[in-house]
């Protein structure tokens, strides 16, 4: 297996705009005894309110993604940040993964994780591709631009549903951003397609995130799948005894569901071994 960190600010050069901006990447070795393959790219966006980046949703789900044929990269942005440093960093980190794809052993296909602030910034990566934040990539621009998104428990909404933290942060307190990052106002019909799952419970990010972003989706006619699961807390990860650690509430078998339902549904739009 191949497995390396790459520092984001050198690799598109440009510069540092903070202690974040790194990509680790796990991808299968080639193997003179297989048959030479390519497979699937997925970029991992772990949440943490924009304050930290929670390895629960980085590693753990790299692994299982890679497991099932994809070449993974896990991005580790700048905290405590406002707009548009993490999202910078994102899209590098997604034209790094396309770039490099050849040498990797990935196929066209890229698909953004993430997860709560993470989902935020996979989702901004998903919905505001021409925003003018981006023109700095430059030549690399047109390879940020994902296939589709898995968005789990995402905060999607800057207003009256936000998560505080995460909106704090990211809008640096500035009202005009709140609207502007908002994703539930940015959909247009050139919005990545996205599977979306949440719990109904989730008493940090509430639903109703997922459920204004679902209805952006309908209203600007981009495909969307929609899974919510009656119980469970947020964070939930993979819902399963690694991403638990011991802790009986983030365990979820219901909510374990969701993975293969996403595999299930990206399987659908072409990400395949091949």
């Amino acid at each position: 297996m191949q497995l390396y960190t790459v520092d984001l600010y050198e690799q598109i050069a440009l510069p540092k705009a903070g202690e974040g901006g790194t990509l680790t990447v796990f991808a299968p070795r080639e193997n003179g005894e297989l048959e030479k393959k390519r497979r699937p790219m997925a970029l991992v966006v772990p949440g943490g309110g924009y304050a930290m980046v929670s390895e629960r949703e980085g590693e753990p789900v790299a692994l299982r993604l890679l497991a099932e044929g994809f070449v993974v990269g896990v991005l580790s942005y700048s905290v405590q940040k406002s707009f548009p440093v993490p999202f910078v960093e994102a899209a590098m980190a997604a034209a790094y993964l396309r770039e490099h794809a050849e040498e990797l052993g990935g196929s066209e296909r890229l698909c953004v994780f993430g997860f709560s602030a993470g989902g935020h910034l996979a989702g901004m990566l998903s919905v505001l591709q021409r925003d003018p934040a981006l023109s700095i990539l430059k030549e690399h621009l047109p390879f940020a631009r994902p296939d589709a998104a898995v968005l789990c428990y995402p905060v999607v909404t800057l207003g009256g549903f936000t998560h505080a933290g995460t909106a704090e942060v990211i809008s640096g307190g500035e009202e005009g951003l709140r609207a502007r990052l908002s994703l539930e106002n940015a959909v247009k019909r050139d919005a990545v397609p996205a599977f979306l799952w949440h719990t109904v419970e989730d008493a940090a990010v509430p639903v109703e995130n997922t459920l204004l972003l679902a209805a952006a989706y309908r209203r600007a006619k981009v495909p969307f799948e929609l899974h919510l699961f009656e119980r469970g807390v947020h964070g939930l990860a993979l819902a399963d005894g690694e991403t638990a650690n011991g802790r009986d509430a983030f365990f979820n078998e219901e909510a374990q569901a969701w993975l293969p339902l996403a595999l299930a549904w990206l399987r659908l739009r072409g990400f395949a071994v091949r």
